[in-house]
């Protein structure tokens, strides 16, 4: 099988270093529009045996010729490209995963799901840490426990040394960010599921030294097709972003002034897009480099056997100096490249639109990130 992924940023570089690592595909190629781009990926995969091409995602005809060469398609692109790319795999009859991060995009795929059934290929959204792995490791719960009172999943990528006024290091697109902190977030509550709104509900989290107490808030996107999955299984599931502390009361201000608005503004007879603005400031005054870490929590509270049970996965994984990767890189690439693997080996075999929870094995996910020294810590207490 030959498969491709689209976008050359660094989490399409974490996704290619993957499966050049541990794939058996027999082609691998990386495109993107931007020259600069593919030559950068190109200089941090070298010595890989990887083609690079330039493709333009807003070309439907180019994409159609593209995708039909391959077997499957890995999107690490902005979420609002996904939607039309699941379409076109749809017709060429192309595997398709992608990054996601937004629910309505999500929603629209999965109404294609009889289309891809049909066409016989297997679309996956939301492949990254949250959603992604984590919803992988709410399957394993619930398939543990008899009943499940609660799952609250808490996930941050921080930069080991904090930098003011916000103490983050931007990771991976500020679109995306963005995104998470503005639109609602999804909570499932005795069977019922329910918008809030992202940046609320603050809470106080503790991870180990040198860690210690962090921030964890509601954002939007995490708990992806969790609550309509589990439904009927779940009493109750949250999902929340973890930043240092003060990082809610700092960024949320900025939101509720209309920096993050996509509607234009007139301003001494020019029109500026609020957002465009945003995100460029962000980019210059935000650390886009640096060491960081990615902490994962994802708490459970249930029945086994007639007993209550408490079960904590736990995750922290750090820069790997040796290979230049992030840790958001590694726990958000890696989860993609390993489904698609699983497509490829014959392990993954419906086809149709599959929240991960739906269609992931659990064991075989977690053992193929533990060859990648990302190992899942599970306590049951």
């Amino acid at each position: 099988m030959k498969i491709v992924v689209i976008g050359a940023g660094l989490m399409g570089r974490a996704i290619a270093f993957d499966l050049s690592n541990f794939s058996n595909f027999e082609e691998i190629a990386v495109v993107d529009k931007g020259r600069d781009a593919l030559k950068s990926a190109e200089s941090f995969l070298k010595n890989k045996e990887i083609t690079f091409d330039i493709l333009d995602v807003g070309k439907t005809e180019d994409i159609k010729k593209y995708f039909q060469k391959y077997d499957v398609a890995i999107s690490a692109i902005p979420y609002y490209y996904n939607y039309e790319l699941t379409k076109i795999a749809i017709e060429t009859k192309t595997h398709f995963l992608d990054l996601g991060g937004n629910n309505d995009v999500v929603e629209k795929q999965r109404n294609l799901f009889d289309d891809a059934k049909q066409s016989g290929v297997t679309i996956i959204p939301d492949c990254g840490l949250s959603p992604g792995m984590t919803s992988v490791i709410v399957r394993d719960a619930v398939d543990y426990l008899d009943s499940v009172e609660y799952v609250k999943i808490r996930v941050g990528g921080l930069p080991i040394t904090p930098v003011p006024p916000f103490n983050y290091q931007i990771v991976f697109s500020p679109t995306g960010l963005i995104n998470e902190y503005v639109e609602d977030a999804l909570i499932l509550d005795n069977g019922k599921i329910i918008s809030k709104k992202s940046m609320t509900e603050l809470e106080t989290i503790e991870f180990p030294y040198p860690f210690g107490k962090l921030e964890a808030f509601l954002t939007s996107g995490g708990s992806s097709t969790l609550p309509y999955t589990f439904r009927n299984k779940i009493d109750y599931l949250d999902d929340k972003t973890v930043r240092y502390p003060g990082h809610c009361q700092m960024f949320k201000p900025l939101i509720d002034l209309g920096l993050t608005s996509e509607k234009p503004i007139k301003i001494n007879d020019k029109t500026i897009i609020p957002r465009e603005v945003f995100i460029d400031l962000l980019l210059k005054t935000i650390p886009t480099t640096g060491k960081d870490v990615a902490l994962i929590k994802v708490l459970c509270k249930g029945t086994k056997d007639g007993k209550n049970i408490n079960l904590e996965y736990s995750v922290i994984d750090y820069y790997d100096d040796k290979n230049n990767l992030t840790a958001m890189m590694r726990t958000t690439g890696f989860p993609v490249s390993i489904n698609a693997q699983l497509i490829e080996s014959g392990l993954i075999k419906d086809y149709g639109v599959f929240g991960n929870e739906e269609i992931i094995p659990t064991s075989e996910f977690f053992e193929e990130l533990k060859k990648r020294n990302i190992v899942i810590k599970k306590k049951i207490g």
